[in-house]
């Protein structure tokens, strides 16, 4: 028979649960926090509407004007699918111009419109303050060792998962 005693729930007594150790301990867990609490600095810091991985494209396209769009989703970490999906909205916001290569019909090349520069600019600029508070904590020397760790554990991670 189930239990009818009231329970107070009010928001005086109840207090909110822990994460279990399970979770806590597990590495996927911690870099998913990590995750979520970049993409809330970043939307508060950075722009509300040009996303990460936006950013990441805009900077590489910026970086290799007219490489097609298959390479620049393996260089941003991206899959072709997704890839093509942003790029198409980065056109459409004028931010980015695809041209279709004259040997091959099916690639598109990529470029940045003047607007995408300027955003690109004005992103850069934020992006790298909200770079120095998320390391403030790290001396020069810290910095160089918590990048070589997250681009190694990073890398060994996609090799596990078959996408290298």
């Amino acid at each position: 028979m189930a239990d009818k005693t009231p329970v107070d729930d009010s928001p005086a007594t109840a207090s909110s649960p822990a994460a279990p150790t399970v979770l806590t301990a597990a590495p996927g867990y911690q870099v998913r926090r990590l995750y979520q609490a970049y993409l809330a600095a970043w939307v508060r810091a950075v722009d509300q509407t040009l996303t990460g991985p936006q950013f990441a494209v805009l900077t590489t396209v910026h970086a290799n004007p007219g490489s097609d769009q298959s390479s620049m989703a393996s260089a941003v970490a991206l899959d072709t699918s997704t890839m093509a999906d942003l790029a198409r909205r980065l056109e459409q916001r004028g931010l980015l111009e695809r041209r279709t290569a004259a040997a091959d019909g099916r690639r598109k090349l990529l470029y940045l419109t003047p607007e995408g520069e300027s955003a690109l600019s004005e992103a850069n600029g934020r992006a790298r303050e909200l770079d120095e508070r998320l390391l403030a904590q790290y001396d020069p020397a810290g910095r160089e060792r918590l990048l070589r760790e997250l681009t190694a554990l990073a890398d060994s991670w996609e090799r596990l998962s078959g996408d290298d």
